[in-house]
């Protein structure tokens, strides 16, 4: 596994996508469209190439400290052009290649727990809710109002009590 790999890899990161995505459901994005949202934000000066210090930036952003060396390192390893940002392209093959192969290693119900702890609002509660959601995604840059969030956590919310517990957040990642 490459050292950038390794830094996105689900037992590395909380930075990391499902292994596989479903088929897109009729209104709902393909894996290119998430991908390219996530993306943006890492890409802070839209100027559509990821430099060192936005990726450590974004790191830092989810409480993950990255030294300045492994993401010049991960840069470096993943810059296809030889310009010392990572393209759309890059990226891509970065997350491809780094979300799969570990996942499968047995890491991916812990990710996902990780994950699902990222976004409880009361820690230890078990329970996602909207703002939760609301919070996360404000501290990944994406400002999304609470009939936004509810209306994401309707959506996969199979007992309709409001809020997500890790059954449903497993589904949703799944």
């Amino acid at each position: 596994m490459s050292k950038a790999a390794r830094w996105f890899s689900p037992r590395r990161s909380k930075l990391s996508l499902p292994a596989e995505a479903p088929p897109p459901a009729p209104g709902r994005r393909d894996r290119m469209e998430v991908l390219w949202e996530v993306f943006r934000h890492f890409d802070q000066d839209r100027d559509g190439r990821i430099s060192c210090g936005e990726l450590r930036a974004s790191f830092a952003a989810i409480g993950e400290e990255m030294p300045v060396a492994a993401a010049e390192a991960a840069i470096a390893d993943l810059d296809s052009d030889g310009d010392r940002l990572l393209d759309f392209e890059d990226f891509v093959r970065l997350m491809e290649r780094g979300g799969g192969k570990a996942a499968e290693e047995g890491g991916e119900e812990e990710e996902l727990r990780q994950a699902f702890e990222m976004f409880e609002a009361v820690k230890g509660s078990g329970r996602i809710t909207p703002r939760g959601v609301q919070r996360m995604l404000s501290r990944l840059g994406d400002e999304r109002s609470m009939e936004e969030c509810e209306a994401m956590v309707r959506a996969y919310d199979l007992d309709g009590d409001g809020e997500l517990d890790f059954h449903e957040f497993h589904r949703m990642m799944n």
